[in-house]
């Protein structure tokens, strides 16, 4: 278990987190994980609830422009809500390829659009 508001607890981080006051911009509902997530945030000491902590108050991850702003307009029209944190550090990922990037391990987060759910789960549990 993590501890979002206490320093001391180590985290890795692909880009800096949403501080912990961030100002939720949507509600998550119900939160769910698959199995495979959560194994992949454990083996990369990464904590489920930073991730929705910066979805939730609008760091989408890594997506690209029209993506954030898709979420964006998704907040104000009540449609479906994605971000994306790949899970190595940044040094890491600047060393790769544009492939290697995208092959690189990472969570998705998906809010529905009625705001009743939120998922966590790999790219290939959707």
């Amino acid at each position: 278990m993590c501890d979002l508001l206490d320093p001391t607890v180590p985290r890795k981080r692909a880009t800096p987190a949403a501080p912990s006051t961030a100002e939720a911009l949507f509600r998550l509902g119900s939160i769910y994980a698959t199995p495979g997530a959560l194994a992949l945030l454990e083996r990369h000491g990464t904590c489920a609830a930073t991730l929705l902590v910066r979805h939730q108050s609008g760091d989408f991850g890594h997506v690209g422009a029209d993506s954030i702003r898709d979420n964006q307009q998704a907040i104000q029209h009540g449609n479906r809500i994605l971000s994306v944190y790949r899970l190595l550090d940044d040094a890491a990922l600047e060393r790769m390829t544009p492939a290697e990037r995208r092959r690189s391990p990472q969570a998705w987060i998906i809010t529905e659009a009625d705001r009743s759910v939120t998922t966590l789960l790999l790219p290939e549990d959707y």
